[in-house]
């Protein structure tokens, strides 16, 4: 078997039968909010950059769902998410942990900034 026959992760087969993944209530994958299907999109470009293989993902994902008090509903799926790829974007030098944090943070402050029902940016941080 070849690398191309290897399947990817993302396909959709292989993310339904990912454990604690949200579905919908036809079953299949589903993203809660639009940020988390923005997170999975950036995963997926960064993989396709060549910054980390599909079996750094999948470690980094594994680590991150089974730290001790994750939701057993799987609620928190994609924040564990959020936490792989923010791991594996600093141990690849990427951007270090304070760049992110204050992304986030600057993120935190644009979306309170931001009137209900407009699209949040990065410019409504009132500190940019």
């Amino acid at each position: 078997m070849s690398a191309c026959d290897i399947p990817s992760p993302f396909d959709p087969s292989l993310m339904a039968q990912s454990p604690g993944l949200p579905k919908s209530p036809e079953g299949e994958p589903a993203f809660p909010e639009p940020w988390a299907a923005e997170a999975f999109a950036m995963t997926v470009h960064l993989h396709e950059k060549g910054l980390f293989t599909w079996g750094e993902w999948a470690l980094a994902l594994s680590f991150e769902l089974r730290r001790p008090g994750k939701a057993d509903d799987g609620s928190d799926y994609f924040d564990s998410w959020v936490q792989a790829l923010s791991t594996l974007i600093g141990e690849k030098g990427i951007a270090d942990e304070p760049v992110i944090a204050a992304l986030q943070k600057s993120w935190q402050r644009a979306a309170e900034a931001t009137p209900h029902g407009k699209p949040i940016e990065l410019a409504n941080d009132p500190l940019r």
